[in-house]
């Protein structure tokens, strides 16, 4: 969920001959974040849904639909969409950036970079700035892959979720929920053409 913040600082996927539209490829994508429970257990969960897009002016916009919250068990999810999340009022999280297109890096195939830059992030109806360490790596001439050069740590309390946490915790029946949540990711993006 908040891992959404990520990604944005592709300033590496400038490096097409012109910008061009570099668009996420969600089956080949993946959002993961981290619950920790009872002080120790840590459970991976991840999100089913991501739509992105880097356009020719270097906006960067990247949404993750909430409701496709993943944990593997179904209850836990419905819990988590409408208790935490609340998706009948805040179904998407989104992460916008700007990229300066005088950041080319002019990745070659196989090459990699690390970006650091700050992207906005607005999850149930809060916006939040955060700083990001990005590795991007050029596969091919239209493709570039982009992860987490170390997991973003997040707080609930940034996104106004520290009610919906508690909540969790009491239908749960379970003495503690971190309001800090690891965030990491895989995002492929390609290059439409012009």
């Amino acid at each position: 969920m908040y891992g959404l913040k990520l990604l944005c600082m592709l300033g590496v996927l400038a490096t097409a001959p012109a910008y061009a539209q570099w668009t996420l490829n969600n089956d080949e994508s993946k959002l993961n974040f981290v619950s920790i429970k009872a002080s120790d257990i840590a459970e991976v969960h991840h999100f089913n849904k991501l739509a992105g897009v880097i356009d020719d002016d270097g906006s960067v916009s990247v949404e993750v639909e909430l409701a496709s919250v993943d944990t593997l068990i179904p209850i836990r999810d419905e819990r988590m969409r409408d208790v935490l999340f609340e998706i009948n009022v805040f179904p998407i999280a989104t992460i916008t950036a700007k990229i300066d297109p005088a950041l080319n890096a002019s990745l070659k195939p196989g090459e990699m970079t690390v970006v650091i830059s700050e992207v906005l992030m607005e999850l149930h109806g809060e916006a939040a700035p955060t700083v990001v360490e990005l590795q991007v790596m050029r596969l091919d001439q239209d493709r570039v892959l982009v992860t987490t050069a170390r997991p973003v740590v997040v707080n609930v309390g940034m996104f106004n979720l520290v009610d919906g946490v508690e909540q969790l915790r009491e239908i749960a029946g379970l003495p503690s929920i971190s309001k800090a949540v690891p965030i990491t990711f895989s995002l492929l993006f390609e290059n439409g053409g012009s």
